[in-house]
């Protein structure tokens, strides 16, 4: 039977009343305190009218306080990201029909919510172990309809636009959380440090619901202190010194972040040295990097994820490990291919999507692997299906052991290993009819060194242009650029290949809108930028010699 943190908490309360649980700039709970704060502030949330709660705060013990309030109380939650620009957050406050606000920034917020044109009504003052908060009631919210059982709705920012809520159910993030505890090697002397921000659903799980499991120290450490700034700013050597201090043994990373540490490691910073399991995540992970970070001794662990599965699917460990992988899928995971190559995912999945009907069967069933025609006649991906005959008289919740179709495309190795090819969105279909997944070029591309960054485009053209962020601009890297491309055109079936490219007129950031928080290519960003060059090099390069 899998155990739920709460009643992890009242275990450990029991048995390690006085260990510290959660650790912050100022404020600490034992599990004794946390445990009596879950359940007597739960108790005021579930007596209390507000619906849908919208929890904004910085990383601190009483985020992760409130958001296991809530989950006692059975109320749904919705973590909302400093980083969200205002319409993004007024967008997920009508979207979600969120009715309460908890913040420790009531006037900051007052004034965000009032530019949205959203009123606000009474507010209470609370305090938990000497951190005050706000408790904000909203006006003129129109409540929504909810998968029923959603306990928790995550917003990713995503690539352009709204943010769109994913809605999950306890018996999902309570599978993945156990299994991570598992596969993690969870115990009580382990001392995580959360780099990431609290919202984040994998650092929510892996970083605050995993560690208490395990009867181990969460600490949660403003953002600020631990080098974070915005979506993307990074102060490395505050992030190391961070995870030093702390005597971190696990944190959990995405690439951007890890090749900051590994880069001040190799620059003489001292690395972490009590870390044992570095999680690394949202985005592929070169091969390069991780065998950089394992020269260095930081043990670092890739994995694969995403919110419709509750955050991890798979995830590489101290006992199955193989670079170039996302590690073998967790314990509660099943995951099989649809004809076109697609990963489908069961085991712990969505309930939904808000301002959609709940998600019905899609179809798959359990057993064998889906006629691709089919599965997409039967649910689009990546919307939720249209009602089918009858469904109005019984919506049924997408159940939990079905199968989601991830939009990512891949396979098992013969060691059960899951190896990403790359989105299938992203596949584009050259002028001779080839399929090419951009994700898979770039991949050899920056194994390189001279390649920093890489975008490929070939949509409908005979041949691929790469627009490459290089390692230096002098005339030697650009011919060591020439030579990497050569190096992985060797490796890659000629439709594949790329014949020409152009150098960046900058790297790919968050910052400019190339780069997401998480590390993906904005592919539709780069390509407005540079679609005039590569079409100039379609229609005066015709012989198939690299640009020099």
């Amino acid at each position: 039977m899998t155990l739920s943190v709460i009643d992890a908490l009242s275990r450990w309360s029991k048995e390690r009343p006085d260990s510290p649980a959660l650790l912050g700039k100022q404020h600490a709970l034992n599990y004794r305190e946390l445990a009596a704060s879950v359940e007597q502030f739960g108790a005021q949330l579930r007596a209390a009218p507000a619906r849908i709660i919208g929890l904004v705060l910085d990383n601190s013990p009483l985020w992760a306080a409130l958001d296991l309030a809530c989950l006692h109380a059975g109320k749904p939650l919705i973590p909302l990201p400093l980083f969200f620009s205002a319409e993004q957050i007024a967008h997920s406050i009508r979207d979600a029909g969120i009715d309460c606000i908890l913040t420790d920034q009531p006037e900051q917020y007052r004034k965000l919510l009032e530019a949205a044109s959203i009123e606000t009504g009474a507010e209470f003052t609370h305090e938990l172990n000497n951190h005050a908060f706000s408790e904000i009631r909203l006006r003129n919210i129109t409540a929504k309809a909810l998968p029923a059982g959603t306990v928790k709705i995550t917003y990713t920012s995503g690539t352009t636009g709204h943010p769109k809520g994913v809605c999950l159910g306890i018996a999902a993030l309570q599978q993945v959380a156990s299994s991570l505890l598992a596969a993690t090697r969870g115990k009580p002397a382990d001392r995580h440090v959360s780099v990431l921000p609290l919202p984040t659903l994998l650092e929510n799980l892996a970083g605050v619901y995993v560690p208490l499991l395990a009867g181990a120290s969460c600490h949660l450490l403003p953002l600020a202190e631990v080098g974070l700034s915005g979506s993307s700013g990074l102060d490395v050597k505050k992030m190391l010194a961070a995870l030093i201090q702390c005597k971190a043994t696990t944190t959990i990373l995405t690439p951007q972040l890890l090749h900051a540490m590994v880069a001040a490691v190799e620059a003489g910073h001292p690395a972490p040295p009590r870390l044992r399991f570095v999680a690394v995540g949202g985005a592929p992970v070169a091969e390069r990097l991780l065998q950089r970070a394992e020269a260095l001794g930081i043990p670092v662990f890739e994995g694969y994820g995403l919110s419709e599965c509750a955050s991890v699917v798979a995830l590489n460990t101290e006992g199955a490990r193989r670079i170039g992988s996302v590690g073998k899928p967790l314990a509660h995971a099943r995951v099989k291919f649809a004809g076109d190559g697609e990963i489908l995912v069961a085991g712990a999945t969505l309930l939904g999507y808000t301002g959609e009907v709940p998600l019905q069967s899609n179809g798959y069933g359990n057993d064998a692997t889906p006629d691709h025609e089919i599965c997409h006649a039967r649910f689009p991906h990546p919307n939720p299906p249209p009602e089918k005959e009858g469904a109005n008289e019984s919506l049924r919740e997408f159940h939990i052991n079905e199968f989601w179709p991830t939009g990512d495309i891949g396979h098992l190795d013969e060691q059960g290993f899951l190896h990403l090819t790359g989105r299938k969105k992203n596949i584009f279909i050259t002028s001779f009819g080839r399929n090419v997944s951009p994700e898979w070029v770039e991949r050899e591309l920056t194994l390189h060194p001279a390649i920093v960054q890489a975008a490929v485009f070939g949509e409908a053209r005979p041949w691929n242009v790469a627009v490459i962020v290089p390692r230096a601009a002098t005339s030697e890297a650009l011919v060591a650029v020439n030579q990497a491309i050569e190096e992985a055109n060797r490796v890659l079936p000629d439709y594949a290949q790329v014949k020409h490219w152009l150098p960046a007129q900058a790297p790919f950031l968050p910052q400019n809108g190339q780069l997401t928080a998480n590390g993906r290519l904005k592919r539709e960003a780069i390509w407005q930028i540079y679609q005039p060059a590569i079409e100039q090099l379609h229609e005066e390069k015709s012989d198939g010699n690299l640009l020099a």
